[in-house]
């Protein structure tokens, strides 16, 4: 988030050492890491019907999260894949729709998709589009391999079918309702999208084989479909019983898709021609590798690839995922997104208000596998606000700023104030709390390691935002600000800087698959080498020292702010987007940048309207407490002399606003 770059401040050059102590930790023989070459990962390929949403966002997200995470453990030679579905009857009927040309309008949205990822820091290995012939030469050898096989067949299909979900549904999935005519119709029973009978002469696959080996997969690995919910679901769906799969459409009916091999009269089935684009990408059918990996799928299409998709593996003589990561929906302010309802979230909006870096750890932070999560702009500002900026940012600029660390320097760790043999603390003047953040910090990385790698990844950030918590908490115990002032005091100020650094250090390694770029720039700041960041860096007080780097200030990006429109939003984007030269603790920052904001409405002029209109504006934040609590505020007066050197910000100062506040 860029409200951290302005905290980052630079203050000098001139670097110690780190002592090396007793404390150096080392991963345990349970942690050391495997040989984690050639792991896949793969997002489920979108459907180009229409635009991305903020659920595709968060399958891209978690997948770009995972893949992170095992290259941040040492794997090398990883596939990330992610990509397009552009076949099928919802697209053919889109593009009629949008008077465009098929393979036109999937170029289009395609693109959207692409420029979704690229602007959330979805880093890629693979792009791939079901209109490329790479994949229609993988899907057409793949059909042969089934058909030759025998598990194709020529048949007579009759049954309910839903375009919307590209699917065939038995009788017992499918419910009666009302549309908005009032109107019977028929629904499917789990996404409610109607469903037309169809009777078709079409080619279907024996999946009803495969009831016992999908069984015997699922009991043989455990983590083969992830979170347990999701587990047991596919367990008693197959437990059900599984009959013969449709895998094409009359050609009359479905043109836009692959044609069945030797019968021109008949399309593949779009669901059977995405599923195999996971192997497109491994280079099937000529030099295929790194096969199996990880599939990211969403709830609603998680029987597609936890029955569907082992079966036409295991009838190909391939192997199974090696796991499906499913996760649940969003909703926005507690309600259904749907358009109907006007509640769908824009990705690209949201990231322009919160940054890529904002969004990512938002969607990770409050997304729960097994449940739906809710979105609301007010919910991503105070998480971010509250997390990032406050227990984070504040943080840093404390150790980083001139008055207590005037050297710019990471400063060595005195052995003394935390000595072994000291009963927490009885005669060093540390307390069983300082101790219980070193153990903290020594448990860390196994334990965020545990979340991490089963996609629990709200629990490992509360790991760390509550090291970082705790780490406020040993600041504000020993009060730097006042050991600066005693030279006496000069080795336990640099031990308190030690410790709270080390704790951001570790915490920055960590945050690095979540929040890449605010990582990137924390880690810099602290002067860690881009060659010193990884998992196995993460050793309890092993480093050594750097030169801290230097700040990167905002201030150029400044923009101005409609008074008259002003939001929540406004407000929080304003706080992200902007920095000052001066570091202060965050809500002297907020306050600051509104001040400053607002009066940049005025043009210089001194408009008494513009000036009640910003008071009033001021009141309002305050009184609501957005984002930041405002209310609270206990400005220092070298922050009030600073305002009198702005015309306009001395005239506002004197405001009854400021008064009732103590400001």
């Amino acid at each position: 988030m860029r409200l951290l770059l302005s905290l980052f401040t630079p203050l000098g050059k001139h670097v110690h050492p780190l002592k090396h102590v007793g404390f150096c930790r080392h991963l345990s023989s349970t942690a050391k890491l495997q040989n984690l070459n050639g792991f896949l990962y793969f997002t489920p390929i979108f459907y180009v019907n229409a635009v991305p949403h903020i659920g595709h966002l968060y399958s891209a997200v978690l997948a770009d999260f995972g893949h992170r995470y095992h290259k941040l453990k040492g794997a090398s030679g990883t596939i990330f894949s992610t990509g397009t579905d552009e076949h099928g009857l919802k697209i053919q009927r889109a593009a009629v729709a949008a008077g465009k040309d098929p393979q036109i309008f999937c170029d289009e949205v395609s693109k959207e998709f692409k420029r979704l990822f690229d602007r959330s820091d979805v880093v890629y290995t693979d792009f791939i589009r079901t209109t490329e012939a790479r994949h229609k030469k993988a899907v057409k050898c793949f059909w042969e391999k089934l058909f030759k096989s025998g598990f194709i067949y020529k048949g007579h299909y009759e049954g309910w079918y839903s375009t919307s979900d590209e699917t065939f549904l038995p009788e017992s999935q499918v419910t009666k309702a009302v549309d908005k005519q009032g109107k019977e119709i028929q629904v499917s029973i789990d996404s409610g999208n109607l469903v037309e009978w169809t009777t078709e002469t079409n080619y279907l696959f024996k999946l009803s084989e495969f009831q016992d080996r999908l069984s015997h997969w699922l009991e043989s690995n455990p983590k083969s479909v992830q979170p347990s919910k999701f587990y047991s679901m596919v367990q008693g769906w197959i437990q059900g019983g599984l009959k013969d799969l449709s895998v094409s459409r009359q050609r009359s009916r479905l043109e836009w898709g692959i044609p069945v091999p030797g019968d021109d009269s008949q399309t593949i089935y779009v669901w059977l021609d995405a599923l195999i684009n996971y192997i497109t990408v491994c280079g099937y059918p000529d030099n295929m590798s790194g096969w199996p990996g990880i599939n990211i799928v969403g709830k609603d299409i998680l029987k597609f690839h936890a029955i569907y998709w082992p079966a036409f593996l295991m009838a190909a003589g391939l192997d199974p995922p090696q796991s499906i990561v499913c996760h649940s929906h969003w909703t926005m302010d507690s309600f259904k997104m749907s358009k109907s309802r006007g509640n769908v979230v824009d990705p690209f909006n949201q990231l322009k208000k919160f940054s890529s870096d904002g969004l990512r750890y938002f969607l990770l932070r409050e997304g729960v596998l097994h449940s739906d999560g809710d979105y609301s702009e007010r919910k991503v500002a105070k998480v971010l606000n509250v997390e990032l900026a406050d227990t984070l940012g504040n943080l840093l600029s404390r150790v980083t700023g001139a008055a207590l660390n005037p050297h710019q320097q990471l400063p060595p760790f005195h052995q003394e104030y935390f000595p072994r043999s000291d009963p927490r603390g009885a005669t060093s003047g540390v307390s069983k709390e300082d101790y219980n953040l070193l153990d903290a910090l020594q448990n860390l990385p196994e334990v965020v390691d545990e979340h991490f790698s089963s996609f629990h990844v709200y629990k490992g950030l509360d790991e760390i935002m509550s090291c970082l918590r705790q780490a406020n908490s040993f600041t504000q115990r020993h009060e730097p600000w006042k050991l600066a002032k005693d030279e006496r005091e000069k080795d336990r100020l640099e031990t308190v800087l030690h410790v709270v650094m080390e704790t951001l250090r570790l915490s920055g390694i960590l945050l690095q698959p979540v929040t890449p770029n605010l990582a990137e720039r924390l880690l810099r700041r602290l002067g860690i080498p881009a060659t010193q960041r990884s998992f196995n860096d993460l050793h309890h007080f092993s480093w050594q020292g750097g030169h801290l780097g230097e700040a990167e200030g905002m201030s150029s990006q400044r923009k101005a702010i409609n008074s008259e429109n002003f939001t929540e939003a406004d407000m929080y984007r304003a706080i992200i987007e902007n920095g000052l030269k001066d570091t202060f603790p965050n809500t002297e920052i907020a306050l600051r940048i509104y001040l400053s904001l607002m009066v940049s409405n005025c043009s210089g002029k001194r408009s008494f309207s513009k000036l009640k209109l910003i008071k009033n504006h001021m009141r309002t934040t305050m009184s609501q407490q957005i984002p930041v609590n405002l209310s609270i505020l206990a400005i220092e007066s070298d922050f009030l002399n600073s305002l009198k050197h702005d015309s306009i910000l001395s005239e506002f100062a004197s405001m009854k606003v400021l008064k009732k506040y103590r400001l």
